[in-house]
């Protein structure tokens, strides 16, 4: 299995199309958010993983996301601390796409970038940069 893409986003919608087919609608994609309070602050900003399984596969896999302050291998043994983590078991039938969406609580105690490491079961990671800015005055 792959990923077709992986965002943070503000919402994130599925409604049916003619077809039958389905439409996944997805509003103010990100890399970056005013913080809505000076930090500390926690958010928890919605990051969605696209998936397509070809027909030749099973069906079954887990997405692993891993929210860090650093870019690098997030196995490697000096590798800093995780922010966050999600690790969730999925079906989807072979030859179609699937999503998954992770909302992880982030503690943010400066305005900093992070990175959603994101991949589907052991393969390479999938690497999305998100920055939280000052608060807006």
């Amino acid at each position: 299995m792959q990923i077709v893409s992986a965002l943070f986003v503000e919402n994130f919608e599925m409604r049916q199309a003619p077809g039958p087919s389905t439409r996944i609608d997805l509003t103010g994609a990100m890399f970056s958010m005013a913080a809505p309070s000076p930090v500390p602050v926690t958010i928890g900003p919605h990051f969605v993983g696209l998936i397509f399984c070809p027909s030749n596969e099973s069906g079954q896999g887990v997405f692993e996301v891993v929210f860090r302050t650093e870019m690098g291998d997030p196995e490697a043994p000096d590798a800093v601390a995780d922010l966050a983590r999600n690790v969730s078991p999925f079906s989807v039938e072979p030859g179609k796409f699937t999503y998954r969406l992770v909302r992880g609580e982030l503690e943010f105690t400066e305005y900093q970038q992070i990175f959603a490491y994101c991949r589907v079961d052991l393969s390479p990671w999938h690497i999305v940069p998100f920055t939280l800015l000052p608060p807006v005055e």
